[in-house]
């Protein structure tokens, strides 16, 4: 069984949502995007590229999967994330798109409760993705939190883990330069 893993940016209060841009996501009015670009360094590359050498595929949501595609394969500078994202395996759960899906080596998925299935083939990795992320959370199929945790406080956005409780116990941290916390979680087997 390949294990799925969370990926994610979120501040000091939990807000996972536009990370990267001021106009990434302003769903439900949020104005407070691209909190997160401050925080990139080497240091947070370098986890992120081990991260990206990982077996197995990626897994996301509509809204990211079309965010990412939206910029990813139009890269042309070179950048490393590019090439493993356009090769790796792309699982999409959605119930509005159809196939074939636009970007290369992209597969859909009906549903999240189809996810278990896929995991038995394959290790999984989910970028973003909050709604995707909070359906696999309930049902249990997340088995390891890397949390880019930066030092800023946005009182408002969508949030992780809104009332999802989760058991977990620390097996790695790393402190970048810019004060970001990435920190790397998984279930506590005594809970």
């Amino acid at each position: 069984m390949g294990k799925l893993v969370l990926v994610e940016h979120l501040s000091l209060d939990g807000v996972m949502q536009a990370p990267a841009a001021a106009d990434e996501d302003t769903r439900g009015g949020f104005s407070r995007g691209g909190w997160a670009a401050a925080g990139n360094d080497e240091v947070m590359g370098s986890v992120m590229a081990k991260g990206m050498a990982r077996d197995g595929a990626m897994l996301f949501g509509r809204w990211t999967y079309e965010q990412f595609y939206g910029f990813w394969p139009g890269q042309t500078d070179g950048n490393p994330y590019t090439d493993a994202l356009n090769r790796v395996t792309k699982y999409v759960v959605s119930r509005t798109l159809r196939e074939p899906l636009p970007w290369e080596n992209s597969v859909l998925i009906g549903d999240v409760g189809d996810v278990a299935a896929v995991k038995e083939r394959t290790g999984l990795t989910v970028l973003g993705s909050g709604g995707l992320a909070g359906g696999l959370m309930r049902r249990g199929l997340v088995d390891e939190w890397l949390l880019m945790i930066h030092p800023v406080v946005l009182g408002t956005g969508r949030r992780l883990f809104g009332e999802a409780r989760e058991d977990l116990r620390l097996v790695d941290s790393v402190i970048t330069t810019t004060g970001v916390v990435i920190a790397t979680y998984r279930k506590r087997e005594d809970a």
